[in-house]
C-alpha cells in the first residue's frame, strides 16, 4: 500500500507541475502577443485563442493519460501498452467503464488516477477560463480607452 500511495502521489505532483508549466507557459504567450491582442479586429482573436487554450490543454491532459498508462504498463498490470493506455483514459476521465480492472494489490493507483484527472481538467478549464477572461478585459480596455480620446 505504501509503495502504491508513494508512486501515485509522484505520479499526481508531475502531472500538476505539468498542468502548471502549461499554465505559465499560455501566460507567457498572452504577454508576448498582447499587442496583437489589442488590436481590432477583437472576436477572431478570442476564438483563436481558446482554441489554442484548448489544444495545450488536450496536450497536458494527453500526457498525463501517457504517464500513467506508461506506469500501468511497466507494472506489468495489464497485457499490453493500448490496454494500458484504454484503461489510463478511461480511469483519468473518470468515466471508470469498469470493464478493466486492476489487481487488489495495485488498485489504489486506480483512484488516484481518477482524482488526478479531476484535478487536472479542473485546473485546465481554469486555466482556459483566465485566458478568455483576460483576452477580453484588455481588449475592452483598449476600446474604452480609444473611445475617451
Amino acid at each position: 500500500m505504501t509503495l502504491q500511495l508513494a508512486l501515485g502521489s509522484l505520479i499526481l505532483v508531475v502531472s500538476i507541475m505539468l498542468a502548471g508549466i502549461g499554465f505559465w507557459l499560455l501566460e507567457s504567450l498572452l504577454l508576448r502577443v498582447r499587442p496583437w491582442l489589442i488590436r481590432p479586429p477583437h472576436r477572431p482573436k478570442l476564438i483563436a485563442l481558446i482554441c489554442a487554450a484548448a489544444v495545450g490543454a488536450l496536450g497536458i491532459v494527453t500526457l498525463s493519460v501517457w504517464i500513467w498508462a506508461l506506469t500501468f504498463y511497466e507494472l506489468e498490470l495489464f497485457s499490453s501498452l493500448e490496454v494500458s493506455v484504454y484503461f489510463a483514459l478511461v480511469t483519468f476521465t473518470t468515466l471508470g467503464f469498469g470493464d478493466l480492472l486492476l489487481r487488489p494489490d495495485w488498485r489504489l493507483l486506480g483512484g488516484m488516477a481518477a482524482v488526478n484527472g479531476l484535478m487536472n481538467i479542473g485546473l485546465l478549464t481554469a486555466l482556459m477560463i483566465e485566458a478568455g477572461r483576460y483576452v477580453r478585459t484588455i481588449q475592452r480596455e483598449t476600446e474604452r480607452e480609444k473611445n475617451q480620446t
